[in-house]
């Protein structure tokens, strides 16, 4: 797609198919990522024909997801900051500025990813501790998963940035094929590393930094077709104006994927005293699979996203509204279905991936819950995407941290201590209503603002 072809296509095509267009791909990029965030816990609780080894294997899992979450933090930081200011670049013509932040943000996350992985294994028992490892065989665990997560961590972050940049110039389809590669292998070495060569915790983490390894060479390839920007070592500016705008679009992300990870490790300290691996791993289990339904909503706000951007920095600000009333509408009526069918199905969900019972008492409870606000999601992440999107770096950021952070924290912190683990497992719900009253405000705030 030529650039004058690529203006025409975002601002004069029909906003319904548009958005359809482009998160088709994203969707399903998402829907796919979902799956195999999924399978590792799936593989790595049949190590072993002793339960409470499975329910130990299953934990460490849950408890690295919090490394997985920094890393990811990083990642988005970089590629939605860097994404956001491409977009708009391009929808305003200034395209030497674009292709200057391409490289910029690329660079950063190459940089933040050595860092990651060299200090991370510097620190690693000290990590795993803090992370909430209470017994021998599950500290065991999770420093053997985190040891190889952690020397991933540059491609990792890397390939969020490459995918990120690719959607923002209206390139989904190559995002996606990036990602589905990357999902692919990890989903053939999990079975193969877990099952047949017994490698356990190793073999899954070993899967899952091999799919983003495979991601990160394929949008790499992706990059050099067509009209996308060329990632370009003489075009890297680390300079304060890319550095400032990237903070200002990539905070948002940063905050909400951040937070994420912070939630995550007081959940599972604060489930792990209350119920011990068999609490951290049934709340694991209900986490995966909420992440699993919310990763559709996820790819239909990133087809939003660069519209969103695009048609702001042309000024058409009527487009921009058009869209984000569009999102609201279906993403809300989509997750009031699954919703449905979730809470209906959910012994028999939170069962395939935990056959202790304790665990699977605490999943079905805590997904339940879930499902009952799942809903909120909708209106909640299109105002977060919507904001970031057109530059409003302070109100984006703190509407990605409400979910996460400033009403879910408390939420954990409070709950618990009235109401024991039936705390920690509606900790999140009450923090989904909570959320939704700071971001519907916030969003109708900058609406009311556009012709």
């Amino acid at each position: 797609m030529s650039t004058q072809n690529r203006r025409e296509y975002f601002t004069t095509t029909p906003i319904p198919k548009l958005i359809m267009t482009l998160s088709f791909p994203t969707i399903i990029s998402m829907l796919v990522t979902g799956i195999y965030n999924t399978a590792d816990t799936f593989f790595v609780s049949r190590v072993s024909s002793n339960p409470e080894v499975n329910t130990a294997a299953t934990a460490s899992v849950g408890l690295v997801f919090t490394v997985m979450a920094i890393i990811q933090a990083a990642g988005f930081f970089c590629g939605h900051g860097s994404g956001n200011y491409l977009s708009r670049m391009l929808g305003a013509e200034k395209y030497e500025e674009a292709d200057e932040m391409a490289s910029t943000g690329f660079a950063l996350s190459i940089i933040l990813g050595i860092a990651f992985a060299l200090i991370g294994n510097i620190f690693l028992t000290d990590i795993a501790g803090a992370l909430g490892a209470k017994s021998a065989q599950t500290l065991t665990f999770t420093k053997q998963y985190m040891r190889i997560i952690l020397l991933g961590a540059p491609f990792m972050m890397a390939q969020f940035v490459i995918n990120n940049q690719l959607r923002f110039q209206g390139s989904a389809y190559y995002a996606m094929i990036g990602l589905m590669s990357g999902a692919a292998m990890n989903m053939i070495l999990d079975p193969l590393l877990i099952m047949v060569f017994h490698m356990e915790v190793t073999g899954a983490a070993i899967a899952t930094v091999m799919g983003q390894i495979t991601s990160f060479f394929v949008l790499l390839i992706g990059t050099t077709k067509g009209e996308n920007i060329k990632l370009n070592i003489k075009k890297v500016r680390l300079n304060g104006h890319y550095l400032f705008e990237i903070a200002n679009g990539g905070g948002p992300s940063l905050a909400r994927q951040g937070l994420a990870a912070i939630a995550t490790l007081v959940l599972n300290r604060t489930a792990g005293s209350i119920g011990a691996d068999a609490a951290i791993a049934g709340m694991s289990v209900a986490t995966r699979i909420l992440m699993l339904m919310v990763s559709a909503l996820i790819g239909f706000g990133q087809g939003y996203q660069p519209v969103c951007s695009f048609n702001y920095g042309a000024g058409l600000t009527a487009r921009v509204k058009e869209g984000f009333f569009f999102c609201i509408k279906y993403a809300s009526i989509f997750l009031l279905g699954l919703g449905a069918v979730c809470f209906y199905f959910a012994p028999n969900l939170i069962a395939l991936f935990s056959k202790d019972a304790a665990a699977v008492e605490v999943g079905v409870k805590a997904l339940r819950f879930q499902c009952a606000t799942l809903f909120l999601s909708g209106p909640i992440v299109m105002s977060n995407m919507m904001l970031q999107s057109i530059g409003k770096g302070v109100k984006a950021s703190i509407t990605a941290s409400a979910r996460n952070g400033i009403c879910f924290l408390p939420m954990i912190l409070l709950l618990p201590r009235f109401f024991g683990i039936t705390g920690v497992e509606i900790a999140q719900p009450c923090a989904d209503v909570l959320s939704t009253l700071i971001a519907v405000p916030f969003a109708y705030s900058e609406l009311r603002k556009f012709k």
